[in-house]
């Protein structure tokens, strides 16, 4: 987003609330830059999410079925060296299953179904296959991710940071330039922080993984970015 807005001091007396904080005003046209910037590095962190369904005739058959199933699973990702504290019950879903009779028009109850997930940090990249291996192995059905991110991108999101701020002042310089000005002076900036996706959910997916003799991962490189909002005013 590029705008020009004429004249700041104006514009503020107009549309600051009652209490508002003063900004720096100009007597002289503004630029008003939105730039994004990111950084690729090594991700050394992947989350990935496991669970069970289980189906019975009663919600507490099924319940049980799937507290078995799941503790298995749980056991398996303890055995595996993985820290409790990575482990996350992510959902625990009940609810009764119908199949619908065409002749009659009408559904016809089948039983309930129970499905269990955990959200699971690996922070050893390189085992992620061998982890999803071992959840299928351990009776897993339903395996989403992997994610794949930076425990801490602090020094990621600063190189990010300072190259906006590079890219968001040599266009100021651009457009001052291009209107007959000879430098810009910073008046406002401000930072957008996006939230990561949330983490796919794909079931089946460990079915087609347990035939495989082991499941290939490439981590690649993962972004981290920011996205800034400044404003400058055109100097002579």
């Amino acid at each position: 987003m590029i705008r020009y807005v004429l004249p700041v001091a104006a514009v503020a007396a107009i549309a600051a609330p009652a209490g508002a904080a003063v900004q720096l005003t100009s007597a002289g046209p503004i630029v008003e830059l939105t730039v994004h910037e990111s950084v690729e590095a090594e991700p050394d962190l992947v989350t990935v999410g496991a669970g069970v369904t289980t189906q019975a005739p009663t919600a507490a058959e099924a319940m049980r079925a799937n507290a078995q199933a799941m503790t298995a699973v749980i056991a398996r990702i303890k055995a595996l060296g993985i820290a409790e504290r990575d482990i996350q019950t992510a959902g625990i879903n009940l609810g009764a299953q119908y199949d619908y009779d065409q002749e009659n028009r009408r559904q016809v109850f089948r039983g309930y179904q129970v499905s269990n997930r955990v959200s699971v940090k690996l922070r050893d990249v390189p085992r992620t296959g061998e982890v999803l291996d071992a959840l299928v192995a351990a009776g897993a059905t339903d395996i989403s991710g992997p994610d794949f991110s930076i425990q801490d991108d602090t020094g990621a999101r600063a190189q990010a940071r300072k190259a906006a701020m590079q890219s968001a002042q040599a266009q100021a310089l651009e457009y001052a330039r291009a209107a007959g000005y000879s430098g810009v002076r910073l008046l406002e900036i401000s930072e957008s922080v996006a939230s990561p996706p949330p983490m796919p959910y794909a079931r089946g997916v460990a079915l087609e993984a347990a035939a495989a003799p082991k499941t290939p991962v490439q981590p690649g490189l993962v972004e981290t970015g920011v996205t800034i909002q400044v404003t400058y005013e055109m100097t002579r």
